[in-house]
């Protein structure tokens, strides 16, 4: 009887070698189709020039690998029976539909992560030389996939056409839940409670019973600045500035569970909040503001910029600061498919009205002004 840290490849008997064979082909092939499934996720999703070229070295280096592995393609080639495979008769209830791009990434992280596992294993038997490259591509896949689920974000999120700032002290006329519930009956499709100045216990009050109202209404709820309150008040998302938690710990923190809207002041940084997985972006500020005063202004050119990047132009915008039924035209004519408002329908004395207005200055939306990214 052999020891057990003797030579593995002298047990191999003639049956054996066919069989080991067709591992290799098997999964050298799974690997290298999930690293091009995410591949050309990165090239024509993402337009992520420098993650797609990342993916194709990995799948190059790959099959590199695999030629050691397998020195004699014709052999590996010959031994490969699709038809007689018993594993084609196996499958999941997931395997035959897929929710987003999103889901078709994870599918095929996993598909690929795998596979580089059989391979790692088969190698310490027929070539041990080449087992620690194929760990070092399995960790470089883990990495590259996590890049590339991040920046896809949730793959729920929506171009809504409307959203209004819910602040308490710019409601004027009404109290908030009053203007909340008239800006839903005049068609605004999403709502973000912005309240920083409330204690811990007032706010989370306060956002569940925001949430609620939105939900009621059939419409998207945001907590401003706060990921914890929006989870604990059951909110559809939450918004981050600048100086707030950065989106990859918000993401750490709430996973698929929230929406992650980031409020980038400049293009690099909107393409930055697209890497990070963004859901969507407030683009501005566009107008002088008197509910949030800015010393500098990003304007109409900022949002044409967004509008016709390809990094950018594929995350959801929402464009803020100052708009009014008097401007809301000019963010439609420069490519804006969606606004954030505060004082023009908190401060009104009919928010349905004004909710109504702006969306009429912002003209008949379009299929694409609705569409899913």
């Amino acid at each position: 009887m052999p020891h057990p840290d003797s030579d593995d490849k002298a047990c191999l008997n003639a049956s054996q070698k066919p069989r080991l064979a067709r591992v290799v082909d098997a999964n050298l092939n799974r690997a290298a189709e999930a690293l091009r499934t995410l591949e050309d996720i990165a090239r024509f999703f993402l337009v992520d020039a420098d993650h797609s070229s990342d993916l194709k070295r990995t799948r190059h280096a790959l099959i590199t690998a695999g030629s050691i592995i397998s020195t004699d393609p014709l052999a590996r080639a010959a031994s490969r029976d699709a038809q007689g495979d018993p594993g084609r008769e196996i499958s999941t209830l997931t395997e035959g539909h897929r929710e987003s791009i999103r889901s078709i990434a994870l599918a095929a992280e996993a598909r690929a992560t795998q596979a580089l596992r059989v391979l790692e294993e088969v190698a310490k038997l027929h070539a041990p030389n080449v087992a620690p490259d194929l760990e070092q591509l399995r960790y470089t896949s883990y990495t590259l996939a996590q890049r590339l689920t991040i920046a896809l974000g949730t793959g729920t999120s929506q171009q809504w056409r409307l959203c209004v700032l819910i602040t308490e002290a710019a409601c004027t006329h009404h109290s908030w839940e009053a203007v909340a519930e008239r800006a839903i009956a005049g068609g605004a499709d999403c709502l973000q409670l912005r309240e920083p100045a409330l204690p811990d216990r007032t706010l989370l009050s306060r956002a569940e019973r925001f949430a609620h109202l939105c939900r009621s209404g059939g419409i998207t709820s945001f907590i401003n600045n706060r990921a914890d309150i929006a989870l604990l008040a059951g909110a559809d998302g939450v918004h981050l500035g600048q100086n707030d938690l950065p989106p990859l710990a918000a993401r750490s923190l709430a996973g698929a569970s929230l929406l992650l809207g980031v409020s980038p002041a400049t293009i690099e940084q909107a393409r930055a909040a697209a890497r990070a997985g963004a859901d969507v972006c407030g683009v501005g500020p566009m107008f002088p503001s008197t509910t949030k005063p800015k010393n500098s202004l990003a304007g109409l050119e900022y949002l044409r910029a967004y509008m016709s990047d390809p990094h950018t132009n594929r995350v959801p915008h929402l464009a803020s600061s100052g708009i009014n039924r008097r401007n809301a035209h000019s963010v439609a004519e420069a490519g804006g498919r969606g606004i954030a408002v505060c004082a023009e329908v908190c401060g009104s004395e009919d928010p349905s009205t004004a909710t109504q207005l702006l969306l009429d200055s912002l003209g008949t939306p379009t299929a694409a002004d609705s569409e899913h990214p």
